[in-house]
């Protein structure tokens, strides 16, 4: 999925160029940069949780150049709902127009 998504966002312990730098969060946003937007797998590790990561992430993500223009962004979230408030998302509107497909085991044969 990384591979395939243009804008993916790290958080990083230690120096950029230095031996043993570590990945403590990470977020990618699926996009055509002008009509839609999906904001996924966003994370922060536990241990550097607490420490205004999340919030620093999401101002990175949101102030993003080539995120300005799009129309509608989007994400799914259990449980931090508070968090991105703080960063214009809502619930959304008309829930009833959003259908889903969801394949169960789709790398199985």
């Amino acid at each position: 999925s990384i591979e395939n998504t243009s804008l993916c966002f790290g958080v990083y312990k230690g120096e950029i160029g230095n031996e043993g730098i570590e990945q403590v969060g990470f977020a990618r946003v699926i996009t055509d940069l002008a009509t839609f937007a999906y904001l996924s797998d966003v994370f922060i590790l536990p241990d550097y949780r607490k420490l205004g990561l999340s919030k620093w992430l999401m101002d990175v993500i949101t102030n993003h150049s080539e995120l300005q223009e799009v129309r509608r962004f989007m994400l799914a979230t259990n449980d931090a709902h508070a968090l991105y408030k703080k960063y214009g998302f809502n619930q959304i509107d008309n829930p009833e127009r959003f259908m889903q497909k969801v394949r169960k085991s789709p790398y199985q044969q």
